[in-house]
């Protein structure tokens, strides 16, 4: 590796995301239909993985006197890890990854403002459309009921909860829906960047990634609505509370996926300033030397 390349170890990430930008760009223009197909597709797989995430904690939590209960969120975190795998080898489009990518754009100005905020918008629109397809596919049939829906309802309410206790509430809520972003791009950005070969390592990176936020309970505004679409379609739901959670927990995502992965590494990668210095300090050192 050069010097260049050791000052700025993640140039080929970003590389790869403003490739991957000029592709989501192109498509949510002139081939927006395929785009909300590919984002559908993405809803939909978080909509059946959080099925068997809550599935999973029920069967542990139905074994003996319950006692296998935590060990049963660790497995169901696990198995939602595959999520984004999923995800990514389809070549689906979710909402929390592209915060990054089109803040990426944004800091080096390949994509204009109302540009990006059309590929976020569309993306999330694909993302609900696939939710409500899982949502009405459980209300359809017993997939929701019994023990996997009373594990789905008690989240339900303890994601409602948070904007009932006052700015300790919110607070709380934000700052896990900023560190359930962060660990989703900074696993995608050890995809992105370069030096994982490997596609069983990259798969790694993901599951885990997720696996902290699933676990350790950060806040996703995809993950959320497909939750609450299922169980506002098969239980009810309180709408406003619903929305509120959402509206705070994408701000939370979009900055610890947008700016604290996004901008941070732009900032950190971006090599021109240190070439202008350079380039002038050469400059200098030829005067002096004529």
């Amino acid at each position: 590796m050069d010097d260049q390349g050791t000052l700025f170890p993640g140039k080929q990430f970003i590389s790869t995301v403003l490739d991957a930008l000029r592709t989501k760009s192109t498509m949510s223009g002139g081939l927006a239909h395929i785009y909300l197909m590919r984002a559908a597709m993405a809803g939909a797989l978080i909509g059946i993985m959080y099925i068997t995430y809550y599935t999973v904690i029920a069967t542990f939590a139905g074994i003996g006197d319950g006692d296998l209960a935590g060990l049963g969120s660790m497995v169901g975190a696990l198995v939602f890890g595959f999520a984004l795998v999923f995800i990514y080898f389809s070549k689906s489009e979710l909402l929390t990854s592209n915060m990054m990518i089109v803040s990426v754009g944004r800091y080096y100005k390949k994509i204009s403002a109302w540009r990006g905020l059309r590929v976020l918008l569309l993306c999330y629109l694909g993302n609900i459309l696939g939710g409500l397809a899982v949502a009405l596919a459980v209300l359809g049939s017993t997939l929701g009921d019994g023990a996997v829906g009373e594990q789905m309802q008690h989240s339900v309410d303890h994601k409602l909860g948070y904007l009932t206790e006052g700015l300790a509430g919110w607070s709380d809520l934000f700052v896990r829906a900023v560190l359930c972003n962060f660990m989703i791009n900074l696993g995608m950005l050890l995809v992105y960047n370069g030096f994982v070969k490997n596609d069983g390592a990259k798969a790694l990176m993901m599951i885990m990634s997720v696996f902290v936020f699933a676990f350790v309970g950060f806040e996703h505004s995809v993950a959320n609505t497909a939750l609450f679409l299922m169980v506002g379609l098969h239980d009810g739901i309180d709408v406003g509370l619903a929305l509120g959670n959402l509206a705070v927990v994408l701000a939370g995502n979009f900055i610890g996926g947008g700016l604290l992965i996004g901008y941070y590494y732009s900032f950190a990668n971006d090599d021109r300033r240190y070439l202008r210095k350079q380039s002038a300090r050469a400059g200098a050192e030829a005067d002096t030397e004529a």
